[in-house]
C-alpha cells in the first residue's frame, strides 16, 4: 500500500530525516512517534507530496503521478484547516467541491461527513463559533470529503476536550475497522497503544525501532517494577527482593504475579503495593533516553 524507502530531507546543515524506511500494509493504522524535531511532520510532508525528498523513494498504491497518489490520500493536520468565518456546512461544501463533487453526490458526502463528526446539528454555525474538538472533527471529516483510501493524521487530538477526544478515538476505530490505511502521528502513547497495529519511534531524523506495541515493549521495555510500602521497615539482615529505601520495598521482576505471590507467602505485611508494566514511553525512554515532550 504504501512503500518508503530511504528517505532524505535536509535544510540547509540540518538532515530532518535521515535514511527512512518502512512499510505499511493496506488496512493498517501505522503510529509515527517522536519528540518535536524528531523528522515526523518532514516524513508526512515528502509522503503527501508538500516536499520533494532529497533521496530515497515513495510508493503511495502503485500510483503513477503526484497527482493520483495525492487523490487518494485524505490529510487532517495538526494546524486546523478550516475557513472559520465559513459555517461548518459551507467549509465541507467547498472541500467537496475541489475534488469535483456535485449535487446529489456532494450533498450525500456532505451529509454522511455532519453525521459523522456529530455536528449535523451545527452545521449552520460559524466554524469560528466551534470549540477546539468540534473544530478537529470536522478537519477530520473534511480529510475524509472524497473518500480516500488513506489517511494521515498529524497529532489530530491536541488541545481537544477529554469528550471531543473520545469521539475522535471512536471514528477512528471505526475507520479502521472499515479497513482504511492510516498514519497516525502523536506524542500521547496510550493514543499509539490503543490505536496503531505497527508503531516506529523516530529520532534525530532516523528511525530506531519499529515493531508491534507488544513487539516493542517486549524488546526495549524492560522489566515489570514492583513498589510496595510496607507496613514497618524490615530488621536488619532481612532478606527480601528487590531494594529496601526506608519502608519502601521495590522489585524489578518479569514474572510479578509469582513475586507478589511470594511476598504473600512470605507473610510480608504492607498498606499498598503498585504494579508498574513497561509500556511504550518506556520503550520511548530506553531508545532516546528523554522524554516524548522533550524537546
Amino acid at each position: 500500500m504504501i512503500h518508503v524507502q530511504g528517505l532524505v530531507k535536509s535544510f540547509g546543515a540540518l538532515r530532518a530525516v535521515n535514511d527512512v524506511s518502512f512499510e505499511i500494509e493496506r488496512g493498517m493504522t501505522f503510529g509515527l512517534l517522536g519528540p518535536n524535531g524528531a523528522g515526523k511532520s518532514t516524513t508526512i510532508n515528502m509522503i503527501v507530496g508538500v516536499l520533494a525528498p532529497d533521496a530515497g523513494s515513495i510508493n503511495i498504491d502503485g500510483a503513477s503521478s503526484r497527482i493520483e497518489a495525492r487523490r487518494c490520500i485524505g490529510v487532517s493536520p495538526q494546524s486546523i484547516a478550516l475557513y472559520p468565518e465559513f459555517t461548518g456546512l459551507e467549509n465541507l461544501r467547498f472541500f467537496a467541491s475541489l475534488y469535483g463533487f456535485k449535487g446529489k453526490l456532494l450533498a450525500r458526502r456532505v451529509d454522511w461527513a455532519l453525521e459523522f463528526s456529530g455536528l449535523a446539528d451545527r452545521a449552520r454555525d460559524r466554524v469560528s463559533e466551534y470549540s477546539g474538538g468540534m473544530q478537529r472533527r470536522l478537519n477530520l471529516a473534511v480529510a475524509l470529503i472524497h473518500e480516500p483510501r488513506i489517511l494521515l493524521l498529524d497529532e489530530p487530538t491536541v488541545g481537544v476536550d477529554p469528550q471531543s477526544r473520545n469521539h475522535l478515538f471512536e471514528c477512528i476505530e471505526q475507520l479502521r475497522a472499515e479497513g482504511l490505511t492510516i498514519i497516525y502521528t502523536t506524542h500521547y502513547m496510550e493514543e499509539a497503544q490503543r490505536l496503531c497495529d505497527l508503531v516506529a519511534i523516530m529520532d534525530n531524523g532516523r528511525v530506531l525501532d519499529m515493531d508491534t506495541v507488544d513487539g516493542l515493549i517486549q524488546s526495549h521495555g524492560g522489566a515489570s517494577v514492583i513498589q510496595v510500602d510496607l507496613e514497618h521497615p524490615p530488621p536488619p539482615g532481612a532478606n527480601l527482593p528487590g531494594t529496601i529505601d526506608g519502608a519502601t520495598l521495590r522489585i524489578e521482576t518479569d514474572d510479578p504475579v509469582a513475586q507478589i505471590n511470594s511476598l504473600h507467602d512470605q507473610n510480608i505485611a504492607f498498606k499498598t503495593l503498585e504494579l508498574h508494566n513497561p509500556n511504550l514511553e518506556t520503550v520511548f525512554l530506553t531508545l532516546t533516553g528523554r522524554r516524548l515532550r522533550d524537546e
